[in-house]
């Protein structure tokens, strides 16, 4: 299956392409599930960085249809790593599903980075769901001594694999209102915990009108600076 245009543009843009395939699935919860890959040469490649991803290829009745996720827990000596799902109605969770070891996968590297804060933060503030799960682990691997505040908002019962110890701070917020839920607790508490230490690191990643809401506000009422501060939109309600 060829990538389509989008895949032609990302050749252009010297994107780097790999195989990976499954060798093992574990059903996590009833709406998560984890494969672990064969990286097909990417680990050694590339170099890692938290919350790095990758872009998946599946086939949507012959046309490519391309979806984003976070690689977990990288072993570079072995080449292997696994991928967390989120399950729902959709082509790549769909795919997930049904993926049993020895199955394959075409997959693109294009866009991925991490600037790691400068100093150090002395403490994390991250709001996440299940969709950026992974990358929020990611996170609280790469700063282990790093206390945090986690923002999460969750759409169901399932108890997911949070990475969290006795220095992290897990807020659950149920999904309601469309997000507001989350956007309102966030704004409610963030001010406090922002002007707490100078040296704070602000990590978002959720659903886009969530995630676009609460970078303005941190940036135009908090002001906590560019540099202290990521914001990504990891899917569209």
């Amino acid at each position: 299956m060829g990538h389509g245009w989008e895949g032609a543009v990302l050749k252009l843009l010297r994107a780097k392409d790999f195989t990976f395939t499954v060798t093992g699935a574990t059903q996590v919860t009833e709406h998560y599930r984890r494969l672990t890959f064969t990286d097909g040469g990417l680990l050694a490649e590339l170099p890692l960085h938290p919350t790095m991803w990758v872009r998946l290829w599946f086939d949507d009745n012959g046309r490519p249809h391309q979806r984003a996720y976070t690689i977990v827990d990288p072993d570079p000596e072995n080449g292997t790593f696994a991928i967390e799902f989120a399950l729902h109605q959709g082509i790549a969770s769909d795919w997930s599903r049904q993926a049993e070891p020895g199955a394959a996968i075409q997959a693109t590297v294009y866009g991925t980075g991490f600037e790691p804060p400068d100093p150090e933060p002395e403490r994390l503030l991250i709001v996440g769901d299940a969709a950026s799960l992974p990358a929020v682990n990611s996170l609280l691997d790469a700063f282990p001594e790093t206390p945090a505040t986690i923002w999460f908002e969750t759409a169901d019962d399932d108890e997911l694999p949070h990475r969290t110890t006795d220095r992290h701070d897990l807020r659950l917020i149920p999904r309601a209102d469309d997000g507001e839920s989350l956007v309102s607790r966030v704004r409610e508490d963030l001010p406090e915990l922002a002007k707490a230490t100078a040296r704070t690191y602000f990590w978002i990643a959720c659903e886009a009108k969530s995630t676009r809401a609460l970078t303005t506000f941190a940036r135009k009422e908090i002001g906590i600076p560019k540099d202290r501060m990521h914001s990504m939109a990891y899917w569209r309600a």
